[in-house]
């Protein structure tokens, strides 16, 4: 899941939010939800998540006291896991749940519509004035609704038993439920039932909350962060000007377009030379003008201003030596990508990028063996097949592929990947583990494992935190 680091079902042994490159967030919550909060999670790189799953919500206060300790934020699935957890205990961290609104309801009404009878519902876990307004708005007429009363104290007994009694007295065709355990119980009845499930952008929603409220995250406001950017092949866009008067005019150009959005950063703009400039902003207000590091609208600007691209690094750090030299380092990323594109490198050294992706992949630094980027390097394996590769193998755990599937991650034809893995395998980079054989006839595809990425993986999972299983 990216580079995202994720604790499993057991604490490790020293508090995770002491974690200088994270925030420790626990999630507590059924499989299927836990499931969509991971997914959700990827847009978050700033979040170490500690997942606890349970099947009955009465595990939730012993989910919780587990990892209470070791979590700087907690956020429950819905609010019964919630209600349980502050009723055993008093919370001294902020504690989030994802309320039954939003998107999550208005897609629940309609799977009922389409698989049920939507003219009667019995319902729990929702307020009558919201749902009404829902179907008011989605134009749809009920001819009978009834609630479960007793909302703050949901017995799962109780609240089975209601809809049983509602749908064998035929006010209901179906039943709307918040809770995972009475969807279970309905269904094992027979009883027509939906459960209400949160969307991502609901669950997107409640991880900004949970964000904003940890102490971690109000101190990471007013850091300061550094950005370069460099405008690519400079020298050749200046030889192209007809005269020192166009020449000037474009790099007066240049600047106000860069001053301008250094001004929507609140930021300060310094020209290193004519084709560097050096910026500061901080890390709040660059996090909400990229929307959480997935867009920078500078790079489409210039291109369709200028016709131009800009290369740009970002370098977040505890002190501003470490901030401009991670920016040094993410601006080295996106000129060997190949320019106009925006990396970040955060204070573990971790990378974001490219920025303008929707969900940014987050993987590694690369590799910090000078010994093997240099053969790598003679064997011809450029920077940018490399960062490729790293974010495959984080992202998805493989370092086994065919010559057609290295060919797409390359992004190159599969009879250049043929060429150049003859190379890799003569520096030792790679080797040949089998074939991939087919039922028809057909030449078999070999199979080559990246060698190098294995010692990688395997040298950093020690280096991982320790879990004790419980």
């Amino acid at each position: 899941m990216g580079g995202m680091r994720v604790c499993s079902d057991a604490v490790q042994t020293n508090a995770l939010h002491q974690d200088k490159d994270g925030i420790a967030i626990g999630v507590i919550g059924p499989a299927e939800i836990i499931r969509l909060i991971r997914d959700a999670l990827k847009a978050f790189p700033s979040f170490i998540p500690v997942f606890r799953e349970y099947e009955n919500e009465s595990e939730v206060p012993q989910k919780t006291k587990d990892i209470i300790d070791h979590v700087e934020v907690l956020l429950f699935s819905d609010y019964p896991a919630y209600k349980h957890a502050t009723e055993a205990m008093q919370l001294k961290i902020p504690a989030h749940y994802i309320p039954l609104m939003g998107t999550g309801l208005y897609r629940s009404i309609y799977r009922i519509k389409n698989c049920y009878d939507l003219k009667s519902l019995s319902v729990d876990s929702l307020t009558e004035q919201y749902v009404q307004q829902i179907l008011k708005e989605l134009g749809e007429s009920v001819t009978a609704l009834h609630f479960y009363g007793h909302s703050i104290q949901l017995s799962t007994d109780e609240v089975i038993a209601f809809h049983k009694e509602n749908y064998e007295n035929e006010k209901c065709s179906v039943c709307l439920t918040g809770i995972k355990t009475v969807a279970e119980g309905l269904t094992r009845l027979g009883i027509p039932n939906e459960w209400v499930l949160p969307t991502r952008q609901d669950i997107i929603v409640s991880l900004e909350r949970a964000l904003l409220s940890t102490e971690t995250r109000r101190n990471k406001e007013s850091q300061i962060v550094v950005g370069i950017i460099h405008i690519d092949e400079y020298r050749k866009l200046m030889d192209q000007s007809t005269s020192q008067h166009e020449a000037q005019t474009l790099k007066l150009e240049i600047y106000r377009i860069l001053l301008d959005y250094v001004k929507q950063l609140d930021g300060h703009l310094i020209q290193l030379d004519g084709e560097e400039f050096l910026f500061f902003t901080t890390r709040g207000v660059f996090e909400r003008e990229t929307r959480g590091y997935k867009f920078i609208p500078l790079l489409n600007d210039t291109q369709k201003l200028l016709g131009h691209s800009l290369s740009i690094g970002i370098g977040f750090g505890r002190t501003a030596t470490d901030a401009g030299m991670h920016a040094r380092m993410a601006l080295r990323q996106s000129k060997d990508t190949g320019g106009n594109v925006c990396f970040i490198v955060r204070e573990d050294r971790s990378v974001i990028g490219p920025v303008e992706m929707t969900d940014p992949m987050i993987y590694e630094l690369s590799v910090t063996d000078n010994h093997l980027l240099e053969k790598a390097k003679k064997a011809g394996m450029s920077a940018t097949y490399m960062s490729r590769l790293m974010a495959q193998v984080t992202r998805y755990g493989k370092i086994d592929y065919t010559p057609q599937e290295l060919a797409s991650v390359l992004g190159i034809t599969v009879r250049s990947t043929h060429r150049i893995l003859v190379q890799w395998m003569d520096a030792g980079l790679v080797e040949i583990v089998g074939e991939e054989k087919f039922s028809h006839r057909g030449r078999p595809r070999q199979i080559y494992r990246f060698t190098f990425m294995d010692e990688q993986r395997n040298r950093k999972h020690k280096d991982k935190y320790n879990f004790e299983d419980r």
